[in-house]
């Protein structure tokens, strides 16, 4: 276990609150902010890796934002058919792909809403 995983296996609530700093730094809207996020996991997760879905072994090949430009989706694919899953709800294998705590940060700022500097984060 490192110092930036809790001891239930996941990362640092405050290790991903740091990581959701540094990608949305400069931004000034909810959009920004995710723009930022999805960045850093584009820059980041290393692809493809394969995951299982509903119990079917699936590559996921790509990371897009969606149309509102609020959420990330993972592009997976098997046996040549393409479909996007919510990075949300989109289970991860053990172990997790390299850049994968960004994929936490993003979860932890999507189940929380924008959040700014001046608003309590508690």
């Amino acid at each position: 276990m490192t110092k930036r995983q809790s001891s239930k296996g996941g990362y640092d609530r405050k290790y991903l609150e740091t990581l959701i700093e540094e990608a949305t730094v400069d931004c000034y809207d909810e959009y920004e902010q995710a723009t930022g996020l999805f960045t850093m996991i584009e820059d980041e997760l290393e692809l493809p890796f394969t995951t299982r879905v509903f119990g079917m072994e699936v590559a996921v090949v790509a990371i897009e934002q969606d149309d509102s430009g609020l959420s990330v989706v993972a592009v997976c694919e098997r046996q040549g058919k393409r479909q996007r899953l919510s990075l949300s709800d989109l289970p991860l294998p053990s172990p997790p792909p390299a850049g994968a705590q960004w994929i936490a940060a993003y979860r932890l700022w999507a189940r929380h809403g924008w959040l700014t500097g001046d608003e309590d984060q508690t």
